[in-house]
Order: structure tokens, then sequence, then C-alpha cells
């Protein structure tokens, strides 16, 4: 068996068949939606900008036809994230795609884990360690699925809390309840402290969000996020030892620092890099594998990860991405603060999630709800109060055009007799 990098060249044949169906039948349903498609590609340029230097930077691959195709696999990302946001109410389906999978995912973890180890349970390289996948690969693995899924949940749960006329209230509390204290369990017993920092910061973003009305303004909740990010960035390379060492780690994120040193001469080209997803590929994978005695194939940074693939373009991209995103993420906040919250926290959770892991890459979870997050629109809030009749002519217009509608109440003063 090739033990060097040729080994990823061939994929598996399941999973792109799998993959090609689900993204023709994405497809088939996005072509029944051809103007909401097009106008939120409209408002989501940077994301298309991004997506086709990848495409164009499988042309200096040493492998360009394998870059070509994780590139086009990687379009199964924007596929997916188009069906949720065309749906008639885009924030509906988000839930039941967060409930759903949680339900899946979740419990399945657990049942791998505690009935059938051959399957939920790995151990280290060395064969010293056991930590727990579920449904996962590897322990970072399910920490993420529990970190994305579990936030939904919570999301479901506090809307549901809140809204106290829902005719199955209760039922949909203990089930949204007991998925959480799943999602807690397996994050904590996974050990993986990345998804745990990231879940509780997230978490408290929404908390602040849908608790205190003042934070949803723009200068508020920007100053909220830059916060987290710029702790999380302290805290893990500010020298800030003692409070790594309080959370179990050591000073160098269990080896990371280490393997970034040995990374940075295998830098193909500073500008244009080595290709969409092509640096963990050939002789080169070969070489970083004699040098540091493990298995890895990924940088655990991911913009070190973007630089080594996509150069300092790809870095000026990202950068380009994220402040676009985030200005349409605060507006979301201002304007729709029960989705808009939720998008925040996948915001920032993503930004600190990639400063220990590569999560800006193709079918990861964390790299999906961060593009839902961007390029999401507010859903305009539309008053249930009584309209009366023939105040505008274009008086049953809910567009974001229309003249704003005035319920009828004492103040309108009765016509004369």
């Amino acid at each position: 068996m090739d033990q060097g990098g040729g080994r990823y060249l061939e994929g598996n044949p399941i999973d792109r068949a799998v993959l090609g169906i689900l993204m023709a039948l994405g497809v088939i349903v996005l072509l029944t939606r051809e103007r909401q498609v097009k106008a939120l590609l409209k408002g989501s340029m940077p994301v298309l900008l991004f997506f086709l230097y990848c495409a164009i930077s499988s042309l200096w691959s040493d492998y360009p036809d394998v870059a070509f195709k994780r590139w086009f696999r990687g379009l199964g990302d924007i596929v997916m994230v188009l069906v949720i946001l065309t749906a008639p109410d885009w924030s509906s389906a988000l839930k039941r795609v967060l409930a759903r999978v949680a339900f899946v995912l979740l419990p399945l973890s657990v049942l791998l884990i505690r009935y059938f180890p051959d399957l939920g349970r790995g151990y280290n390289i060395a064969g010293s360690a056991m930590f727990w996948t579920g449904v996962t690969t590897d322990k970072n693995g399910l920490g993420m699925i529990c970190l994305i899924f579990g936030l939904g949940t919570v999301w479901n749960f506090t809307e549901i809390y809140q809204d106290r006329e829902g005719a199955q209230r209760p039922r949909h509390l203990m089930a949204q309840g007991i998925t959480v204290l799943t999602t807690l369990w397996l994050l904590w017993e996974s050990n993986s402290m990345t998804s745990i920092s990231c879940f509780v910061l997230g978490g408290c973003l929404m908390m602040a969000i849908g608790g205190w009305p003042k934070t949803r303004r723009p200068a508020v909740a920007c100053s909220l996020a830059a916060a987290a990010v710029a702790i999380s960035a302290f805290v893990l390379f500010g020298g800030a030892g003692s409070v790594l060492q309080a959370m179990g780690r050591n000073p160098t994120l269990t080896g990371r620092t280490e393997v970034w040193d040995v990374l940075l001469p295998f830098t193909q080209n500073p500008i244009i890099g080595s290709g969409y997803e092509s640096f963990w590929l050939g002789d080169r994978l070969k070489k970083i594998w004699d040098l540091t005695s493990v298995g890895i194939n990924e940088a655990h940074n991911g913009y070190l990860e973007i630089y080594l693939n996509l150069g300092w373009v790809g870095i000026i991209l990202l950068a380009f991405l994220i402040a676009t995103g985030f200005r349409k993420v605060l507006r979301g906040v201002r304007e729709d603060p029960a989705t808009g919250k939720v998008r925040l926290a996948y915001f920032v959770l993503t930004l600190i999630y990639n400063f220990t892991e590569a999560a800006f890459k193709m079918m990861s979870p964390v790299w999906m709800f961060f593009l839902i997050a961007i390029m999401a629109q507010p859903t305009p809030a539309v008053s249930e109060e009584p309209v009366r009749a023939g105040l505008y002519p274009n008086e049953g217009f809910t567009g974001l055009n229309a003249r704003p509608k005035y319920a009828l109440d004492a103040r309108i003063p009765k016509a004369p007799s």
C-alpha cells in the first residue's frame, strides 16, 4: 500500500457517487428557484470570487486533475447552502436541517461509543491513548459536529422556549433539551478543547444578542464579536501559557506550533500557493511525514492552510470575504435578531476555530455554516396587526421598497357621518 501522498489521489468511488447524486438533486431543486438563486448569488459576489480563484489555482497544481475534481466537489457546499437559503422560509428550513441532523448524528454517536467501540472509538498513532470518535473518524471531527449541530440545537431550544403559543411546545422542548445535554456530554468526553471553547463563546453570543436589545446595535455586536476573537487569539498566541495549562493544554497547542514550523519551508509559492487542496499531495506529503513522524494531513490552522494552498492571494480574498460577510451578519443582527444571533455565532466560531483547526475547506461543516452566515439575507419583519384597506395603492406588497402599512387604531379619525 502506498504510504506517501499518492494514497490521496484516487479518492473513494462510493463517496463520489453519493456526492454526485446529492449535488444533482440539489441542482434540480435550485432550477425551480431560479429567481431566488440569482438574487442570492448577486449579493454574494465575494464568495463567487473566492471560489473562482480556487478553480483557477488548480491550473498550477502538481495534480491539476485532482485539484479540479476537489474544487468541483467543493461546489456541493454552495449547492446545499443555496437549497437552504432559497427556501420560502429559510430560517425555518435551517432549523429543520439543524434539528434533524442533530437527532441522527448525536444519538448515533452515543450508540457507537457505548455499544460498538470498534466503530465509535479510536486510538492515537502510538496506540497508547483511546479517544471517542462517534460517527466521525477522530475526536476533533466528533467535536466539530457537536459544535455545529449542538449550537443549532441551543438556538432551536431558546426559540421554542420563547414561543409560548406552540401547540407541541413541551414535547419539542424535551426533545431539544435532551439533545443539548447529549451534546454537552459528547463535547466533554471528546476532549476537543477547540470545539468546547467555540461552543461556549458561540452560546454566550447568542444569549447576549437574544437577551439584551442593546447588544443588537451594530457597534455593540461588532465589539462583542471582536472581543471574542481577540481574547481567543491572545490566549492561544499571546503568551498566556497559564491559561492554556488551566484548560489542560500545553503552550505548543498539542504540538501544533511545531507542525507549523515544519510546514512553512515547504511553501511552494508564497504568492499563489500550490493550488487548490494540493499541498497535501505527492512527494511533499511523504517528506512531511518523514520529518514529523506522524501522519498529519492538515496544517491545524485554517489561515495557514489557505496560505499553503492559495498563497497570499488566497489570504487576501479570504479577508475580503470575511470583511464583507461580517457587514451582512451585523445587518442581520439589527434587522432580524432571531436568525442574526445564530449567524453571528457561526461567523465568530469559524474565525476562532480556524486558529487551531483547518476548516476553511470543502465538505467541512464549519465552512458550510460560515457560508450560510455570510450569504443569508435578513428576513424583513411583517406586521401582524390589522391593516386598513385601501390605505396605500401598493397595499399587500411586503417587499423592501413597499411603503409602511399602518394598523387601524384609535388615532385614525373616523369619517364624518
